[in-house]
């Protein structure tokens, strides 16, 4: 495996290819992130995947500085699941001058859910996608569910913007225990690792809910947020949307079988977890 940070050596490099399978990622590789370079080889190759922690991501007391690196392992867990080539530029190699074009997605999208409690977290995404996408020039990319309104943005931002990439959706990858498996879980301390499951578990009953005949989704939705509250959580959101758009779904929709997710986002401790179910 090539590991690579100059831009023009990464062009260098792929020139000629026409069938690269893309993985971006921000380093601290996990199963999760493994389980995408596996399924980006059952649809192109070579695989070619990124580390690059990106500022332009992350808020003013978001967690940036602190955020784990873990490079030398990244680079052992990559070259034992055949990537071609790693890309893994420093700040000066993505942004050698000040980034001041940025890619803002619509607001009906990116500014709600993570949109609303993460200001400019999307526009940061989709501008170093849009970056990574032109170095690569990939004929698909991988996006894990487990950032389910990411991968709706970026797949909206790839046809809107007619970039040449098919997005791959991977399935999340899960404990034995149920919690979805994120870099930022290093952060739990032994108590919290032992309650974070209930995240998935309160999702799971409310999936099995509206599939057991349940419309009252505020309701559900509310005691959701209730039930964490009083276990020591601090919810952002915990919230039924459609698949299609992450719109709230109207009642003739949910009566007509509209295929449905639910989002949430809630603090434990300092740590703050995201995750979703589909219904």
């Amino acid at each position: 495996m090539k590991v690579i940070s100059s831009i023009q050596e990464l062009r260098d490099q792929l020139r000629g290819q026409n069938r690269t399978a893309f993985v971006p990622t921000m380093g601290n590789l996990h199963e999760g992130h493994l389980s995408l370079m596996r399924l980006a080889r059952q649809h192109g190759d070579p695989v070619v995947a990124s580390i690059f922690v990106n500022r332009l991501q992350f808020g003013p007391n978001e967690d940036f500085d602190k955020y784990p690196r873990t490079l030398q392992d990244d680079i052992e867990k990559l070259q034992a699941n055949n990537v071609y080539v790693l890309f893994a530029p420093t700040e000066r190699d993505m942004y050698p001058e000040p980034q001041e074009y940025r890619v803002l997605p619509p607001d009906d999208l990116g500014g709600i859910l993570e949109g609303e409690f993460r200001p400019g977290f999307f526009t940061g995404v989709c501008t170093v996608v849009t970056k990574l996408m032109s170095c690569v020039q990939p004929r698909v990319a991988v996006f894990g569910k487990k950032d389910y309104q990411q991968l709706m943005i970026v797949r909206r931002m790839c046809q809107q913007l007619a970039l040449p990439v098919e997005i791959i959706a991977a399935e999340t990858v899960r404990d034995e225990d149920g919690l979805a498996l994120s870099s930022r879980n290093r952060y739990l301390t032994p108590d919290e690792r032992r309650e974070a499951p209930e995240l998935a578990r309160t999702l799971q009953r409310m999936r099995d809910s509206v599939l057991g005949g349940e419309r009252d989704l505020g309701k559900l939705e509310q005691n959701a947020r209730t039930h964490l509250a009083e276990r020591g959580w601090v919810p952002d959101y915990i919230s039924i949307r459609r698949r299609a758009n992450l719109i709230a779904p109207s009642a003739a929709e949910l009566e007509a079988g509209e295929p449905l997710v639910v989002l949430a986002a809630a603090k434990l401790g300092a740590t703050r977890l995201i995750d979703n179910l589909e219904i």
